[in-house]
């Protein structure tokens, strides 16, 4: 089966789209209509500086959504993937009660059940039936707000997305959430061929029992739609005979199912007012909402967030998945787009989709600044075309009367607004390190009105978590000059790096015009040494990825970790190095074996040597499914003993 000829830019809106929903509809999430109206009114726009809130969070939906999907290239993008290996790839990626999850407990938070279920033996889809967590507790609202990835890598294909979202869903749903997911993936999938709403829904249907009370309740929405013109009549119907106080639990599917549907019927194409139905009916406002800016950026294309308000340019493609893999975490929507696509490429025997030589910032998107932004009032950003050896899209740079030094920037860690981020914990490692080679391609406007200098930079946290900005040699760029650079990122001393930009300068008199960046990336290994920096400051702590039960700093040692029972990880690093070494002094104490991971994919996916308290040393791979390993073989004969 081929893929639709504009499969990568409807997966970037459909990424957008869900993006757009999560953030405009978090601040006020599990809000009754009543409250939303008396508080906030109608939702027209983002409303998170009204209620003291940051606009770009960490949240379950984004997360689950992105690293749930890592099952398939992790089991070789086979569509014949199993709830099973889904399954074991949520105990890789998650880190108990720190994050993805709601660690609401067994028996109130579904998905911190199934992976209690998961966690001790029992695989999916076992892990999620009602038969073992019951109906009430199978049948809340996760299997849907995840499913939309497995849609994706499924494009113009309702049948393959269907069973892969029964699949992921199973892992912590089942009955009528498990339906729901299936509805939503095939819209989608489907959505990338059909513009016709009826059809997606009719198409749909069909995936899931004639007796599923989701039929008959989407059976009773289209008919009021078809009745009453204005949306708040049908969602008082909706209220009256599927609100919470008919369907238990803490945030059940059918109620906001139903409010999905409202939303699509009432909008129609109109992404505006879809959001502002499904956001202002209230209950799980950023889950309903991330599923359908979702469907209609796949359905409708970029072209669904033209309108009055600017729904991209503040969310600037920027998102966090915080896992196990921490050098994932910072990312953005161009970013995972290309994961997505090219997981569906594999299913059709397609080679990856890799812009500009694999470049990390390529632009390739139409409207994409990948994070970039710019604290300067003198510069402003814009995708546009040309000004590419490789692609066919830069990102202008455009400056009125510039003097003094301004410039752009992108997150390469946690920045300073996310610090202190409410809700779920932002866990994340570097995405950029000392000893990389930082490379860059930017050329300047033929009508620039004076010479520019550009120069790379970054910044690195310091003591109380200030930024300090290190520089690389300047360039300086007559009108019409092009220049391809490369700096390697000098020794930071253990801080992690927090952004990598361009600044630029007028050699003379106030220049306008325009530079044009054509890519941004890095490669190498890293050279550094990850201890406490001299500078002190916090930063460099957070950027370990914390996977156990316990990470002190107060002791004489940089590190001392203590893992009650089980294995626990201490990660930083990105899976992207290659050709490296790690060296460490490890003190084991009271321990069964301690060692030196490398190669970290997750909790459970690696390579370590380890001591072990039978006086040997072992050099492990582990890779997933711990019953399917091998036994471990020496290979370092004794060693001193271990207290």
């Amino acid at each position: 089966m081929s893929l639709p000829q504009n499969y990568v830019e409807r997966t970037y809106a459909g990424v957008l789209g869900k993006l757009i929903g999560v953030y405009l509809g978090r601040p006020f999430e599990q809000w009754s209509h009543a409250r939303i109206m008396a508080e906030l009114g109608e939702i027209e726009y983002y409303v998170h500086d009204r209620l003291n809130m940051p606009l770009i969070v960490t949240d379950d939906d984004i997360a689950g959504t992105f690293t749930f999907l890592r099952a398939l290239p992790d089991y070789g993008s086979t569509a014949e993937i199993t709830a099973r290996q889904i399954g074991q790839t949520w105990l890789n990626y998650i880190i108990e009660n720190r994050t993805i999850l709601w660690w609401g407990g067994l028996g109130n938070s579904t998905e911190h059940t199934a992976y209690l279920r998961l966690k001790r033996g029992i695989p999916a889809p076992q892990s999620g039936a009602i038969a073992l967590n019951t109906q009430i507790v199978a049948e809340q609202i996760g299997a849907q707000i995840f499913v939309d990835g497995w849609a994706m890598v499924a494009p113009a294909n309702p049948d393959l997305a269907a069973s892969l979202a029964h699949r992921a869903a199973s892992v912590s749903h089942d009955g009528e959430a498990v339906y729901a997911a299936q509805i939503l993936a095939a819209m989608e999938s489907l959505a990338y061929v059909e513009s016709d709403l009826d059809t997606l829904l009719d198409t749909a249907l069909t995936f899931v029992p004639q007796n599923a009370i989701i039929q008959r309740m989407i059976a009773d929405v289209r008919e009021w739609h078809s009745q009453y013109p204005d949306w708040h009549h049908t969602r008082e119907k909706i209220a009256a005979r599927y609100s919470y106080d008919q369907f238990g639990g803490n945030c059940h599917v059918i109620p906001n199912h139903a409010l999905i549907i409202l939303s699509l019927l009432y909008g129609a194409d109109d992404f505006q007012k879809a959001m502002t139905i499904v956001n202002t009916s209230g209950w799980d406002t950023d889950c309903n909402s991330g599923n359908v800016g979702c469907l209609l950026g796949i359905k409708n294309g970029l072209a669904a967030f033209n309108g009055r308000h600017d729904w991209r340019a503040p969310i600037a493609d920027r998102l966090y998945i915080p896992a196990a893999d921490g050098g994932r975490a910072i990312t953005d929507a161009v970013i995972e787009t290309y994961h997505i696509v090219n997981i569906g490429r594999a299913f059709v025997n397609e080679p990856p989709l890799l812009p500009k030589s694999g470049s990390r910032f390529h632009f390739e998107m139409p409207g994409s600044v990948q994070g970039f932004t710019t604290l300067d009032a003198g510069l402003s950003l814009q995708n546009v075309e040309g000004h590419s050896l490789q692609g066919t899209r830069s990102l202008a740079i455009r400056f009125d009367q510039l003097t003094g030094e301004q410039s752009i920037s992108t997150p390469t860690f946690i920045p300073p607004d996310a610090i202190h981020m409410p809700g779920y914990q932002l866990h994340a490692s570097p995405t950029l390190y000392s000893g990389q080679r930082l490379g860059a391609r930017f050329s300047a406007s033929s009508e620039n009105t004076a010479p520019i200098i550009c120069r790379l930079f970054i910044q690195h946290y310091a003591a109380e978590n200030r930024l300090v900005t290190l520089y690389d040699q300047p360039y300086t760029l007559h009108a019409g000059d092009a220049a391809e650079i490369a700096w390697v990122i000098p020794d930071t001393f253990g801080a992690p790096i927090a952004a990598a930009g361009l600044a630029l300068a007028s050699v003379s008199q106030p220049a306008n015009g325009a530079i044009y960046l054509d890519w941004l990336t890095w490669d190498g290994s890293p050279q550094i040494t990850l201890k406490h920096p001299p500078s002190g400051g916090t930063m460099w702590r957070r950027a370990w990825v914390n996977g156990m039960d316990h990470f002190d700093d107060f002791w004489p040692e940089t590190h001392r970790v203590i893992q009650n029972e089980g294995t626990g990880l201490l990660m930083q690093g990105t899976r992207e190095w290659q050709d490296y070494h790690v060296v460490s002094t490890i003190t084991p104490h009271l321990i069964e074996s301690a060692g030196l991971a490398v190669r970290v994919q997750g909790m459970r996916r690696y390579y370590a040597l380890m001591l072990c308290r039978e006086n040997t040393a072992r050099l492990i791979k582990r890779w997933m499914v711990k019953l399917s390993l091998p036994k471990p073989r020496l290979c370092g004969g004794h060693t001193s003993p271990i207290p």
